[in-house]
């Protein structure tokens, strides 16, 4: 009966979308308790005990989890054998946690965020595999939304009904994942290096826009660590609040995102979350802890986070394509994250100390934000250099419909195309894949490679890359 439910199960859900249930069983579990999860807080709490050392030690492991990753997870075997051992581990080890505190609580604590920041990294390889390359911001967006959603049930279930419901009810989550794990695919195929007419390879192109990405995430993550350490606990006397909806309008911002149709240029809404940052500082700064006000710098900044975070996600996603080990790159922009995260909670902590925290924070936030403005118009031409036709560096999404077709008309008589490979050229430019073009024009995979394959030698050319800037080039010299 089982074997039938799970075969049931398994064949109505497809390899993105079992990639993305995976991610968000361990992705709750590590931020309920190890990554500042407020369940763990409340814990602690309930033996009168400060967890803030080995919060920020777990931090720390996690840093290094996830950078190390791509050291020695090479497969999709390594990433799944890596899944179930971190799984079985933070089960077991999550007992633990129901007796007072004492050094087993840090082992165990640094231990799984290691290994969940190995996880993390890792599941790049299914995330690379099993999502197109246009749908890789939906994937990155299902991952985070779900992953919360989880993370708000343990956390109400710590707060309001039990601690120790809260740890069985991660624990049971956990075992879940242990079973969607088990039925994830191992098998390499060609296809995993290789999506969408983009050779993987290590592109020294790759170096500066990605390094240039990570200060920019460790810059504007400085802003969660100071929210973690100096806001959540201003509004802490609105415990039942604080238990789910601090991380709703995070998820409420990467669902509208998600969304956004593609007439919208999104390019222009990271500013825009700039900007709600800035007014979140100051609301905090200048009026009280009241209900209203929290109300109001919660939605503000984790509604900018969402933002964000979906922003460097996505770009994270595409940057995948360009090395053969994608833990790597997962694991340097993600580690970033964190490391922004510690060294907010580290200036968050000095702040503290200070006779004017509000105003001393707002003042360092607004110095963050200024020290964004001028990283993100650079970062913007590097990736745009890169990455062509990601949603938030839009070249051809600025142009009409009628502008994109004059423009696809050039590059056609460049070319010298024949009818079907100009209509190859337009589903490729909206964003197609190779079955998707080989589906809607009725041919099969390997006709459509083929016609790909002349397009490119007549535009000597060699990717979709360069396909795209062609088209953007043609659109500039009109």
């Amino acid at each position: 009966m089982v074997s039938k439910i799970s075969k049931y199960l398994f064949s109505s859900i497809d390899d993105r979308n079992l990639s993305v249930v995976v991610f968000a069983l361990l992705f709750s579990w590590l931020l309920a308790f190890p990554f500042e999860g407020q369940s763990l807080y409340a814990l602690a709490a309930e033996y009168d005990f400060n967890p803030h050392n080995m919060m920020f030690a777990s931090v720390i492991f996690h840093f290094l989890g996830l950078l190390s990753s791509g050291m020695f997870v090479s497969s999709l075997k390594g990433v799944k054998t890596t899944m179930v051992v971190t799984v079985l581990f933070c089960m077991a080890g999550s007992f633990v946690l129901l007796f007072p505190p004492s050094a087993f609580w840090a082992v165990f604590l640094a231990v799984s965020s290691f290994l969940m920041g190995c996880c993390v990294s890792a599941w790049s390889y299914y995330f690379k595999k099993y999502t197109p390359r246009n749908m890789r911001m939906i994937t990155a967006a299902d991952s985070l939304i779900y992953s919360n959603l989880l993370m708000i049930a343990i956390n109400v279930t710590s707060i309001k009904i039990s601690v120790y419901a809260g740890i069985f009810i991660s624990v049971a989550i956990l075992g879940i994942g242990v079973f969607f794990i088990s039925n994830l695919k191992v098998e390499e195929s060609k296809s995993a290096c290789v999506s969408d007419g983009y050779k993987s390879q290590e592109n020294s192109s790759l170096e500066k826009p990605l390094g240039l990405l990570c200060i920019f995430i460790v810059v504007i993550t400085v802003n969660s660590g100071l929210m973690y350490r100096v806001i959540n606990p201003a509004f802490s006397n609105f415990e039942w609040l604080t238990s789910w909806y601090w991380a709703i309008p995070y998820i409420a911002a990467i669902y509208i995102m998600k969304n956004v149709p593609g007439s919208i240029n999104r390019s222009y809404i990271l500013i825009v979350g700039i900007a709600m940052i800035g007014f979140a500082f100051i609301a905090f700064m200048t009026f009280g802890n009241t209900l209203i006000n929290y109300l109001t710098v919660d939605t503000l900044i984790l509604g900018a986070f969402g933002v964000y975070d979906l922003f460097w996600w996505s770009i994270l996603g595409e940057m995948l394509e360009f090395h053969d080990n994608p833990s790597k790159i997962m694991g340097a922009g993600l580690s970033a994250n964190v490391l922004g995260v510690l060294l907010g909670g580290v200036l968050g902590n000095l702040l503290i100390k200070t006779s004017s925290v509000k105003s001393n924070t707002s003042i360092a936030a607004l110095v963050i934000i200024f020290i964004i403005l001028i990283i993100l118009p650079v970062l913007h031409k590097q990736l745009l250099m890169l990455l062509k036709n990601h949603a938030f560096l839009t070249i051809i999404s600025d142009m009409t419909q009628e502008q994109r077709l004059s423009a696809k008309r050039n590059v056609t008589v460049i070319g010298n195309l024949t009818d079907r490979e100009s209509e190859i050229v337009e589903l490729l430019l909206k964003g197609r894949t190779y079955k998707m073009v080989a589906e809607e024009l009725f041919l099969s995979e390997n006709t459509v490679k083929t016609h790909i394959k002349n397009i490119y030698s007549k535009l000597n050319i060699n990717s979709k890359a360069e396909l795209i800037k062609l088209l953007a080039d043609e659109y500039a010299d009109r």
